[in-house]
């Protein structure tokens, strides 16, 4: 059952705590694999950062077929919790431009460097739901 709680500063109903809590446990999660997948290695001396995605990309098919996956699984959580159908349909495109421009030889490999699909759809999340990055900072 989902309960529902006047917020009189925000002129809104909002969700009971236990809500907020599995939704903040839920988007913390989602959050490390957006890490893992696109920000994880930083490279030194430059502001450059890159993750997994990048590094199964150097294998032909395969690593962007898994890196497309993962995607897939922050999609259908974001589904889960409710994100409105046309932030889906923005998620699957940036999932499609990673996979379909990261497979073309060296040039996806640089365009993985740079197109970080993971984080831009965590971002889609918070901003549907209104979470900032720092409320996902463990206290």
């Amino acid at each position: 059952m989902v309960t529902k709680t006047w917020d009189a500063a925000s002129e809104r109903f909002i969700d009971g705590a236990e809500d907020r809590i599995e939704r903040l446990r839920r988007l913390r999660r989602l959050s490390g694999i957006a890490r893992i997948m696109d920000t994880a290695i930083g490279i030194p001396g430059t502001r450059l950062r890159f993750g997994a995605d990048s590094i199964f990309g150097l294998v032909p098919v395969v690593g962007d077929a898994g890196g497309a996956l993962v995607g897939l699984y922050t999609v259908n959580e974001a589904r889960r919790m409710g994100v409105p159908p046309a932030k889906l349909m923005q998620m699957l495109g940036n999932i499609a431009a990673d996979s379909v421009v990261g497979s073309i030889p060296l040039a996806g490999d640089l365009f993985d460097l740079f197109f970080k699909s993971h984080r831009r759809n965590l971002q889609i999340i918070l901003d549907h739901f209104e979470v900032t990055p720092e409320e996902l900072r463990m206290r």
